[in-house]
């Protein structure tokens, strides 16, 4: 018995999902709606409000004109579209120029006070708003390289409680800071406790204690989680109107995590796989009684049975017999993604759905206070409304297959976007219709970023999955950083972020068809295999749904003995698939 079965078969002993697994995934759940929570808490608290020019000599020490006075209008200089007004420039009629304004006044109908209010991030300024943003985004980049190996090195347990207290010092400490440099710097280090740490390594750990036949239903299930974070983001920033009181409750939410260190256990696998096994037949032998109090298992069958083994194992490596000891893993890395035309191919495809799916999903967040109506409600059904998508996802994915629903939620979504820019705001009634639309667009933008975990896990060979993945999760990270930098587009047209968006995502669906199904199929183990994956199956040849024997050609090269070896999955690599399904959206 090798030691993976062992490990099954000890693992087997908890089921795939029964009061334990639910104990322990309902508390690591709270690190995915902290995670969601501190992503966009910059939507709130560095806001930046409908605001105008002060008039020069006049809205000094506290006055504020109304806004709609002669005096008021006399100064405006009209903006681009002829619409409205400019926001940074005034005209003085006496003198004849037209200067840049260096002082504001704000709309405090919605926000009362902000960092954008605070430190005038507009105009000239707003690359500070965005460079903010944007060192939130890479320090979860950072987080999420940095404490998922460290997780990998000391535990998941460990890594988990000390990113739950980094991100509630630094979610707490950065309502109170008053310089700039200082600002950003504990944003950067906010990113990576605040949205990776706990995040990953929570996900991780609940990933391995769930059996295989469960995981996709709760590692999707997951992001719910997250997205009810970003609705406590807009409940906070509705009730809460001081940004110093709504940076430190949002902080506060961490605490929810403190008692973690006694609540749940370390991963058994990650304990089995580190030589610590006696403890991992500790916490399974626990488990199994709170799942079925009843039950009974031989421990010392596990434990005798792998120091006979390993004995054995070092005798035979002492004697220099290292035949079928270790399996040998060939020495392959990014570059072999791209050395193949059919994965160099795939691998470019997947990266732009990748990097098409978290701009849009990040771009349409971000942007959600610049949105008109009241921005707390937008900011919450923009969350809300993730929830029915992934429900969906996870009813559907399996019968209408991975490439037929991303493509069309990718299509759908890309279309959105581009009608809410060609939709003329010219009346109260089609603002309304904008954000409608807005929000289908955000629903397909939330439902393809689901698909695409698994259904990059299943396109690239064995032997690069795990590589396939982590570039496909550097290509969103990326977008996600880049995202705030595109919003400052707008100072040209404010619909050029949003065209910009919906094109990338509209290329990226189209390409999507031309990637094969997956549903159904076996995973291709090496890099031949992945090369001869259902080479000629796209929408164009066989049609865009998995029906009938004609849309699964048999992939060239591959006998039907080394097909059949590969048509389940073990439960180590599914553990090791669901794993990354976090990887962006932290």
């Amino acid at each position: 018995m090798g030691a993976d079965q062992d490990l099954e078969d000890l693992m087997s002993h908890i089921g795939d999902f029964g009061k334990y697994q639910l104990r322990q995934y309902l508390l690591l759940s709270l690190a995915a709606v902290c995670a969601g929570l501190h992503m966009l808490t910059s939507v709130t608290v560095s806001a930046v409000p409908k605001h105008r020019c002060a008039i020069p000599e006049v809205e000094v020490n506290g006055t504020v004109l109304d806004w709609n006075s002669t005096e008021v209008r006399s100064w405006m200089v009209p903006d681009k579209d002829g619409t409205g007004y400019s926001q940074c420039l005034l005209h003085d009629e006496y003198k004849n120029v037209t200067f840049k304004c260096d002082a504001w006044i704000y709309d405090h109908t919605y926000y009362k006070s902000s960092r954008a209010i605070e430190w005038n991030m507009v105009c000239d300024r707003r690359w500070m708003g965005a460079i903010s943003q944007m060192l939130y985004m890479l320090g979860v980049f950072s987080g999420a390289v940095v404490l998922g190996s460290l997780a990998d090195t000391y535990g998941r347990k460990k890594i988990f409680y000390i990113s739950a207290i980094g991100q509630l010092a630094a979610g707490v400490s950065v309502a109170f800071v008053k310089n700039y440099v200082t600002f950003v710097t504990l944003t950067y280090i906010y990113g990576i406790f605040g949205s990776s740490g706990a995040f990953i390594t929570g996900y991780v750990l609940a990933m391995e204690i769930i059996g295989a036949s469960k995981r996709t239903f709760y590692g999707i299930g997951m992001q719910i989680f997250f997205a009810s974070g970003i609705c406590l983001v807009a409940f906070w920033g509705w009730l809460i109107k001081d940004r110093v009181w709504l940076q430190l409750v949002y902080g506060l939410h961490s605490v929810l995590l403190i008692g973690h260190w006694w609540l749940i256990d370390e991963s058994p696998r990650w304990l089995w796989a580190n030589g610590r096994r006696e403890e991992a037949v500790e916490i399974v032998e626990r488990a199994m009684r709170v799942n079925d109090p009843g039950a009974s298992m031989d421990t010392g069958r596990f434990l005798k049975g792998l120091k006979g083994k390993e004995k054995n194992e070092k005798e035979r490596e002492a004697n220099g017999d290292h035949e079928d000891l270790h399996e040998p893993r060939p020495n392959l890395g990014i570059l072999d993604l791209f050395k193949t035309p059919q994965l160099r191919m795939r691998s470019l495809i997947v990266c732009l759905n990748w990097f098409a799916a978290s701009l849009g999903y990040y771009g349409l967040s971000l942007g959600a206070s610049r949105m008109e109506g009241n921005p707390y409600a937008t900011l919450f059904f923009m969350a809300f409304i993730e929830a029915p998508c992934y429900f969906i996802v996870m009813a559907y994915m399996d019968r209408t297959g991975r490439r037929s629903m991303n493509s069309t939620f990718l299509l759908v979504g890309a279309v959105s976007l581009l009608a809410a820019t060609l939709i003329p705001k010219t009346s109260p009634a089609m603002q309304h219709l904008v954000t409608y639309v807005i929000y289908i667009g955000k629903f397909c933008v939330s439902g393809s970023f689901a698909i695409i975990y698994n259904y990059s896990a299943e396109l690239f060979p064995t032997v690069l999955r795990n590589t396939g993945i982590g570039v496909g999760s550097m290509c969103a990270r990326f977008a996600a950083a880049t995202t705030p930098l595109i919003s400052l587009l707008d100072s040209f047209d404010e619909r050029i972020p949003m065209f910009l968006f919906s094109i990338i995502v509209l290329v990226s669906g189209v390409l999507s068809m031309l990637l094969p199904e997956t549903v159904n199929q076996p995973m291709p183990n090496s890099v031949e295999d992945g090369e001869n994956f259902r080479v000629g199956d796209t929408c164009c040849t066989t049609g865009c749904f998995p029906i009938g024997p004609q849309a699964r050609p048999r992939p060239r090269g591959l006998s039907r003995h080394r097909r059949g070896s590969n048509d389940s999955v073990s439960s180590i690599q599914l553990t090791e698939t669901h794993s990354l399904q976090h990887k962006e959206k932290t």
